[in-house]
């Protein structure tokens, strides 16, 4: 039996100052991997396995894959390391084969806005990737800062802005909740 398969991807970006875009993709995810799809998403800019949606994907999602292209530090905007601008280059071309094989219904980019505006990847290598999807692959971008340039060809663009958090008030991140 064949498995289903969008007719109609789109481009769907999620930026922002707030808390909530890679979960928001996550959320999507399951809700896709609920109806049979395949899912991949490739984390740009971090490199820690203590995140959960990784264990989560691990251990009960087989149609989730996740994939990190970044190191377990933070990246510096100002100076990034040569391992930094490497990885996510990497990672680019990574999500570039990923894309263009059209196996998995749904692709997440996750912080790739972010890895563009460190300059980590090339804005034209992008937008090369977007206008080249597969039909049927469904694209998300999440990320702050996020270029105009892309939101002028995506679909859908949601922006998650920052009212309230609880870190400027002394609570650190929280395991299963934040990570």
């Amino acid at each position: 039996m064949s498995r289903p398969r969008l007719n109609q991807g789109l481009v769907q970006v999620y930026t922002g100052n707030g808390k909530g875009k890679t979960t928001a993709s996550l959320g999507l995810a399951l809700r896709a991997i609920g109806h049979g799809y395949k899912v991949f998403m490739l984390q740009f800019m971090k490199g820690s396995k203590d995140y959960g949606e990784i264990q989560a994907a691990e251990k009960y999602l087989p149609n989730l894959i996740i994939v990190q292209s970044g190191l377990e530090t933070f990246v510096s905007k100002e100076n990034p390391s040569r391992a930094d601008i490497d990885l996510a280059r990497q990672g680019l071309e990574t999500a570039r084969k990923v894309i263009s094989e059209g196996h998995y219904d749904l692709v997440i980019l996750d912080e790739i806005n972010t890895a563009l505006d460190f300059n980590l990847i090339e804005l034209d290598d992008v937008l090369d990737i977007i206008k080249s999807k597969p039909r049927h692959v469904e694209l998300v971008l999440t990320g702050r800062y996020v270029p105009q340039k892309i939101t002028e060809v995506a679909d859908l663009v949601s922006e998650v802005n920052l009212i309230k958090h609880p870190y400027y008030h002394g609570v650190a991140a929280r395991e299963g909740i934040e990570y």
